[in-house]
C-alpha cells in the first residue's frame, strides 16, 4: 500500500482538528479558505487513507473514581507467547494501553485503578495470574504534566528546528 502524500491544507486540517476534533467543518473551511463540502471530502480522504482514525470522547479518570495511573511492565518466561499474553490483558477493564517494547520487559501497560488496594488487586490476582508472565514492575504516576494528541506538522513550518509545544 502506497503512503498517503498530504499536502498543506491537510496539514492545517489535521492541526486544526487535533486541537479541536469538534470543530465544524465551514468553520475549517473559513480557515483554509476552501469550501466546507471540500473539507468533507479531504476529511473523509483521510479518513480512508487511515491518517485519521476517528475521534472520540475522552474522560477523565478521576472524575469517576480512578484515582491511580500506573505503568506495569511484563517480563515473559516465553517471548514467543506475546499473542497469547495480550488476549488475556485485552481482557482486563483496568487496562487502558499495551505496548510490544524493547528492553528488559516484553510488555508494558497503562491502567487506571481506584486505589493502591484495587492496584494491588489487579496485579496479584489477575496480571500476574497470566500463564507466560514471569515477572512486572510497577510505576505509579504520581503526576500527569500534561497529554496531547500527535503533534501534526504545522502547515506553516519550513524547516530547522521546532518547539512542538510552541505549535498551535
Amino acid at each position: 500500500m502506497a503512503k498517503y502524500q498530504i499536502d498543506q491544507i491537510d496539514q492545517k486540517i489535521l492541526s486544526l482538528l487535533v486541537n479541536n476534533a469538534r470543530m465544524p467543518f465551514l468553520e475549517i473551511a473559513r480557515e483554509c479558505g476552501i469550501s466546507g463540502a471540500a473539507i468533507h471530502q479531504r476529511v473523509k480522504k483521510l479518513e480512508a487513507n487511515g491518517v485519521i482514525m476517528g475521534s472520540r470522547l475522552l474522560v477523565k479518570p478521576e472524575a469517576i473514581g480512578l484515582q491511580v495511573c500506573a505503568y506495569v511492565s511484563l517480563s515473559l518466561s516465553e517471548n514467543n507467547k506475546y499473542a497469547e499474553v495480550i488476549k488475556s490483558i485485552k481482557k482486563i477493564p483496568e487496562v487502558v494501553e499495551c505496548h510490544f517494547i524493547t528492553g528488559k520487559a516484553a510488555i508494558l501497560l497503562k491502567l487506571f485503578c481506584f486505589d493502591n488496594n484495587h492496584l494491588m488487586e489487579v496485579l496479584l490476582n489477575t496480571i500476574q495470574k497470566i500463564p507466560y508472565v514471569q515477572s512486572t514492575e510497577t510505576m505509579i504516576s504520581l503526576d500527569q504534566a500534561f497529554e496531547r494528541q500527535i503533534w501534526v506538522k504545522d502547515y506553516t513550518y519550513s524547516g530547522g528546528n521546532i518547539n512542538p509545544d510552541e505549535a498551535e
